[in-house]
């Protein structure tokens, strides 16, 4: 934590307190926009990038649980650097300007290995995670001091001029509270008391908790919350969770939230009384190592969040809600200075919030100026199917069907929930083939010499088989998976052997019987082997597994290689879960009747000699004797495979491209990318295009049917040196590893479609009088923006100002187009990173068609500004 050179007073002090209607900050209500970031789901590198995204957006907060088991991963033994500086974040963020909520649980859930507890808690003796137990309350009052005491010593707290304003002690109790019983609500008494009792001087929150003391917020976590009311009339509405997205499993579709009806969302609930709203994610990340929880999350965290995986903007997600929070900005004067709106009733299924403060010539103790009349509103129409009219103060306003309109001023539209005028972007440019290890797939960083592969040049070495050290140990029995390698590695090997009689072998030969090694109950993956071969694999949750095996006479070895893919992280009792195996394992098709081995002596063994020998790293990768690889030689499962490349050239975020491998995990530079898989999603279930309107859930709008559910697995920029970097893959079932490549991520094509009709941009709202007063200003006009990332300029590939047709990638033009379309827009962006184009007959000189409202059209391609011979501008 030392490595950064950031004033430690990063705000002038202030006080943070809070009232019915919101959070008082320095003496002032304030209408918030939260975005969470997980500090561990990137690298420091990345942080100021993101916070930036993340203020330029139109964000107030930043939010972030913190991480027990990356913070303490042996008991007593603190770690703080690297993606677990805390600190570091912490005033990264205070120096952008913006606020902290820090949610210190220390249960996270967070779809995060183990809900966020070390795994070493487990062993504590007669210790029940999450009720009123005292070896778990002991331990939980020290990791939350410690995180409290640190925030104090560095400045951090609002009141000594840092950005936390807020915390969170547990996370989404309510959830499993009956299953504790009156234990459970002792402990969130206990709970309560112990996070004021510290006294960080902030408020502090609880999710989910409808029975909070009282002098705890309660808050609301959900798709929806603009029916939520905490659990006092003296508390604030606070929505802690916006689920803006969902997370993905190994096998599953990804997940998808149309914007539209996020927004809609959001707007219902400033319509309706609340006063801080977080998105999570607004920025997911990476599942780096075995950080993934589960079972069965993918490596990849990306959320479908404003911000992508790779730190890039996802369009017009991003778009559309900053310009959502730049209209609700404009509110805030209004909403702060009222304690209730004044609700109409305006159709069946559309009604309005009015938020109206008359003037009496006093100031406000609560707000920034003198009490003016100020008014906003917001006009709703819940209706999934129809739009709809309504009359409002003297004016009508057309609502799209699932929809808010902002009015700052009670008169003006300034944004609809349902108008998108945001640029899509589209990063991956691939066909809808189910095939991803067709090289025309994806798009393929070259090598300087042509190939579209991260290397020619691979070595390879057999992981062992079964019992591969001295350390290993014998006892008679099953012993619970995670009790034997405290999570220290997914791998655990049980070997037996097993003597087979002559009458067997003979009767299985003589009446075409089968043995089968029987496995009750099993969690998460099992490869079964017998005799150095594979026999099968088991994946599943607690599922039962029968696997035919082939013996012979005389003695055989069978070795069971026991896999975690990712530990539990939600739910009641987490202490009790486990993996590995259940109930009995037995050998079944003896002539004499089945043979249970459960009671026999296993050998066990914890993880892989190459993770032990470490060779993943650039210091431990000698230690193996690795051989060369023929392009044409057999792949056997388990066998690790190492190869050196040079870094792609630019600055684009880059990935690993594994859709040619099976199972298993991958280190760059001895970095821990994270397990992939290349099980693929069903081929049905999938909605295209989806439907916005109505409620939102985790299946609605699914993508990638068909198709490995992750393929490529993100290589932070700061992990990679210009040359000779070492990538190492161990694979499970047989992989092709000459087949990996690197693709660079990067928002290839941009499009947008803009109407005359469309709201004016909020940038023409500006103050008149007071600060707190708005007005629109006569120019209307709507607006383009286009943008590429970093790097990359705007090449224009098609542009119409009229009535064109068709949707992004399939635009063409109508029976009504401006003649110089492409010319005035290509004079305006091509080249340049960025640029605006006013939708308007003025900006193209001509109406192309008197009384008809006019579209403009625009596709662009982003290409690097290095190739294309531009400065970005």
């Amino acid at each position: 934590m030392a490595d950064f050179a950031i004033t430690t007073t990063l705000f002038e002090p202030f006080n943070v307190t809070y009232d019915h209607r919101s959070l008082i900050i320095a003496g002032h209500r304030r209408m918030l926009i939260s975005a969470g970031i997980h500090y561990p789901r990137s690298t420091p590198q990345m942080w100021p990038d993101l916070i930036g995204k993340a203020k330029e957006g139109g964000v107030d907060v930043i939010e972030t649980y913190t991480f027990w088991n990356g913070h303490e991963p042996v008991r007593g033994q603190y770690h703080f650097e690297g993606r677990y500086d805390l600190v570091k974040f912490v005033k990264l963020v205070g120096s952008s300007g913006l606020y902290l909520f820090l949610r210190i649980g220390p249960y996270v859930c967070a779809e995060w290995n183990f809900g966020g507890f070390p795994v070493w808690l487990r062993d504590i003796p007669g210790i029940e995670f999450r009720t009123d137990n005292e070896p778990f309350k002991e331990e939980m009052q020290r990791f939350v001091t410690k995180i409290v005491n640190l925030m104090r010593e560095e400045m951090l707290f609002s009141w000594q001029g840092g950005p936390i304003i807020l915390l969170q002690i547990e996370n989404e109790y309510g959830d499993v509270e009956n299953s504790y019983g009156k234990k459970g609500q002792n402990y969130i008494n206990w709970a309560a008391n112990m996070a004021l009792g510290l006294g960080a001087g902030v408020p502090w929150v609880m999710c989910k908790q409808t029975d909070a003391p009282e002098l705890i917020i309660d808050t609301c976590n959900g798709y929806y919350c603009d029916g939520f009311k905490p659990n006092s009339n003296k508390k604030p509405i606070f929505w802690t969770e916006n689920w803006d997205g969902w997370y993905t499993t190994w096998g599953g579709r990804l997940p998808h939230r149309p914007v539209q009806d996020l927004a809609f969302a959001v707007a219902r609930f400033f319509q309706r009384g609340g006063s801080l709203q977080n998105y999570y994610m607004y920025f997911g990340g990476t599942n780096f190592g075995r950080t993934a929880g589960g079972p069965f999350y993918i490596t990849s965290y990306d959320y479908d969040a404003p911000i992508d995986e790779y730190g890039l903007l996802s369009q017009p997600k991003w778009g559309h809600l900053r310009d959502l929070h730049a209209a609700i900005r404009l509110c805030e004067p209004a909403l702060v200075a009222v304690d209730s709106p004044h609700y109409i009733k305006l159709g069946p299924m559309q009604e309005a919030h009015v938020y109206h403060k008359r003037g009496n010539g006093r100031r406000s103790r609560l707000s920034d100026s003198g009490d003016e009349n100020r008014c906003s509103a917001f006009l709703a129409n819940i209706d999934q199917h129809n739009a709809a009219s309504v009359h409002f103060q003297g004016h009508t306003y057309k609502l799209p069907p699932w929809s808010v309109s902002i009015l700052p001023d009670c008169q003006n539209v300034a944004y609809n929930t349902a108008k998108v005028g945001a640029q899509t972007s589209i990063k991956e440019l691939e066909s809808d083939a189910p095939n991803v290890s067709n090289k025309s797939v994806s798009q393929k960083l070259l090598r300087h010499d042509g190939s579209s592969y991260v290397s020619e040049r691979w070595m390879t070495v057999d992981e062992p088989l079964g019992i591969w050290s001295d350390h290993n140990f014998t006892v008679q029995g099953i012993l619970e998976h995670l009790n034997v390698t405290k999570d220290s590695s997914d791998y655990l090997w049980y070997f037996i052997r097993i003597y087979v009689s002559g009458e067997d072998a003979s009767f299985w030969k003589e009446d075409g019987v089968h043995p089968a090694l029987s496995i009750d109950s099993m969690r998460d993956v099992v490869h079964i082997f017998v005799n150095g071969q594979l026999a099968g694999s088991g994946v599943g949750r607690w599922v039962e597994v029968t696997q035919p095996v082939k013996l012979l006479e005389g003695y055989n070895d069978v070795a069971l290689l026991s896999q975690t893919v990712g530990l539990q992280n939600y739910g009641a009792f987490l202490e009790k879960d486990g993996g590995g195996f259940r109930g009995q394992i037995k050998l079944t098709g003896l002539k004499s009747g089945d043979m249970d081995l459960s009671n026999l002596s296993w050998t066990y063994q914890v993880g892989l000699k190459g993770e032990v020998q470490e060779i993943y790293t650039l210091d431990g990768n000698e230690k193996a004797a690795w051989v060369d690889l023929a392009t044409d030689g057999i792949k056997s499962p388990l066998s690790w495979y190492k190869t050196y490349f040079d870094a792609p050239d630019g600055l684009d975020p880059v990935a690993l491209d594994l859709s040619s491998m099976g199972k298993g995990q991958a280190w760059i530079n001895g970095h821990h990318i994270g397990r992939y898989w290349t099980l693929s999603s069903p081929q049905d279930g999938c909605q295209k295009p989806c439907d916005y309107r109505g409620k939102y859930d985790s299946g609605k709008c699914t993508t990638n049917c068909g198709k490995p559910t992750q393929v490529r697995y993100h290589v932070p920029r700061s992990w990679l040196q210009e040359t000779n970097n070492l990538l190492v893959v161990f694979e499970e079932t047989g992989g092709n590893p000459v087949e990996i490549s690197l693709t660079a991520h990067y928002t290839q094509l941009i499009c947008a479609g803009i109407s005359e009709s469309h709201y004016p941009p909020l940038s023409r709202w500006v103050n008149h009088g007071s600060v707190d007063e708005q007005i629109l200003i006569n120019d209307t006009t709507p607006e383009m923006h286009l943008h590429c990332e970093d790097g990359h300029v705007i090449n224009i590939v098609f542009a119409s100002y009229g009535t064109p047709k068709g949707r992004c990638q399939e635009y063409s033009k109508g029976s009504c187009h401006a003649p110089k379309s492409s010319d005035v827009v290509s004079k305006l962006c091509q080249g340049r990173q960025t640029c605006s184009i006013r939708v308007s007959n003025a900006e193209f000189g001509v109406d192309p068609c008197r009384g008809v409202v006019k579209t403009l059209a625009v596709e662009a391609k982003c290409i690097s500004s290095w190739v294309a011979g531009f400065s970005s501008v």
